[in-house]
């Protein structure tokens, strides 16, 4: 059984992660309904929170929602087959962080990863991205499998 500090891990940062992106992952884990979760900073830099839901498995949109310009963490459940033909799942947690972002947001960014990422049970692999080719499929996720 899985459980869960709904009043967030606080870091050194002193962000801590809301326990909507909590309760939105254990969505994404059990019940495979989403297929992705972007999450966020909140605008006083002072809680982690969702920023968007997906259903959606293409993982170019997925990309397209990383913005050139902010920081994120997203989970993406990527889904595969073996070559015996069975179906596997992977949750990837990726650290996005642009070169373009502003300084004071990437260190913020850094210094919080943890109140979210520790708080997420099941993480099989972590990416972190600073511009579309670390996070693209072939060089990132492709290396699940």
């Amino acid at each position: 059984m899985t459980r869960l500090n709904l009043m967030g891990s606080r870091q050194s940062s002193g962000v801590i992660a809301a326990p909507a992106c909590l309760q939105t992952f254990q969505e994404l884990k059990m019940s495979k309904s989403l297929k992705y979760i972007l999450f966020k900073l909140n605008d006083s830099r002072t809680q982690i929170v969702v920023d968007k839901t997906s259903e959606n498995p293409d993982y170019e949109e997925f990309m397209t929602n990383l913005p050139a310009d902010g920081c994120r963490w997203a989970v993406y459940d990527f889904s595969y087959k073996l070559e015996d033909g069975s179906q596997r799942n992977k949750l990837c947690f990726f650290s996005w962080s642009p070169d373009t972002a502003p300084i004071r947001a990437k260190m913020v960014h850094a210094s919080s990863k943890d109140a979210l990422r520790k708080s997420l049970d099941g993480i099989s692999v972590e990416i972190q991205g600073t511009d579309q080719t670390e996070v693209a499929y072939e060089t990132g996720p492709s290396h699940l499998y």
